[in-house]
């Protein structure tokens, strides 16, 4: 075979040329289409993953805002619950404090002999004949026996009438 001359080598080529820039075409645009597809497909999932990253703020964000929410209730539930309370031992206290004054105020009355009378009778009645007594400042006994002791005073009688009274003294001052 014999070799084309050096100026018709160029046109000889040329099919060979077309071809392989064809193929080199062909595959640049194969391979522009394929990153394509890589790239859409690494954006998709770049969005999946910040839709999922999303959520997950805002589902975490709503779970604190509720533990917030509740905690802060709680909180103010405790202290609505700790002023009431507060209250209420403030108005029990009150309640103490002038049943005792009234019930000492009996010193003071035409009726006190016979109730100091009947506590000195109960006082021995409770340790017996040999119990000594002393009068106490506030009105009425104390009394005591080996052993024992007996609070008959004034104060005392007070505070047993309350006692007795229980989760019904609440209702003098609940609305």
């Amino acid at each position: 075979m014999k070799s084309p001359a050096p100026d018709h080598l160029p046109a000889a080529l040329e099919p060979v040329r077309d071809r392989l820039l064809r193929a080199a075409r062909t595959d640049a645009e194969e391979l522009l289409a394929r990153a394509d597809r890589e790239a859409e497909a690494l954006l998709d999932e770049a969005r999946a993953q910040a839709a999922a990253i999303l959520d997950d703020a805002r589902h975490q964000g709503e779970t604190d805002a509720t533990q917030g929410r509740t905690a802060e209730l709680t909180r103010v539930r405790r202290t609505i619950r700790a002023r009431e309370l507060g209250v209420r031992r403030q108005a029990y206290e009150e309640l103490c404090r002038r049943a005792t004054e009234r019930v000492r105020g009996l010193r003071n009355t035409a009726d006190y002999p016979a109730i100091r009378d009947r506590l000195h009778r109960r006082a021995r009645q409770l340790l017996g004949p040999d119990a000594e007594l002393a009068e106490h400042p506030g009105g009425g006994f104390v009394a005591q026996a080996p052993g024992r002791q007996v609070d008959c005073t004034l104060d005392a009688l007070a505070a047993r009438a309350l006692d007795r009274l229980g989760a019904e003294a609440e209702s003098l001052w609940a609305p």
